[in-house]
């Protein structure tokens, strides 16, 4: 037993363990720095646009039903979702995360398309048994940024999400 403790009070052995010491710390830190660079903005913009982001609906007969998927996630907040009716699109003009029922706002499309800031985000929602877009309407939407285009419900929900953390964050 005492050779095993004469072997590993060897100077090699301490010059070895302060070295490894440093490495480990120096990684530690540097993995510390990376989460703040990375995931933290990440996280602080989701709850940020959970908890006070508003969402501007333009939908008719299918408010409720949009606004209900929303809602009943328990993400959402129902005073934050607002209904934009066809005669005020431009209330939804400081709103960034607008949401558009295709088939009842479809003569409204380029007015929409008029408030839409370049860092806003514009969900259209065009169920598949409403009929296609339009292939000039496609080809507009599709030049703008941050423009989608959700054909099922289930999908709806998570481009919402992930355009709450990609967009809406404009310079003050």
């Amino acid at each position: 037993m005492e050779h095993i403790i004469a072997f590993f009070s060897h100077p090699f052995f301490a010059v070895f363990g302060g070295i490894s010491s440093l490495v480990v710390l120096a990684t530690f830190l540097y993995s510390i720095f990376l989460f703040s660079q990375g995931v933290l903005p990440v996280l602080w913009r989701l709850g940020n646009g959970l908890s006070s982001r508003k969402i501007a609906v333009f939908a008719d007969e299918k408010y409720d039903d949009l606004k209900g998927i929303l809602v009943d996630s328990g993400l959402f907040r129902d005073r934050n979702i607002l209904r934009i009716d066809k005669d005020s699109i431009d209330k939804a003009k400081n709103i960034s995360l607008l949401l558009m029922h295709w088939d009842a706002y479809k003569d409204s499309f380029n007015d929409i398309l008029g408030i839409k800031d370049d860092t806003d985000a514009l969900i259209v929602y065009a169920p598949q048994n409403e009929g296609p877009i339009e292939e000039i309407d496609r080809d507009t939407l599709n030049k703008k940024r941050n423009a989608i285009i959700v054909n099922f419900r289930g999908r709806l929900l998570n481009d919402v999400l992930t355009s709450m953390i990609t967009t809406g964050y404009r310079q003050k």
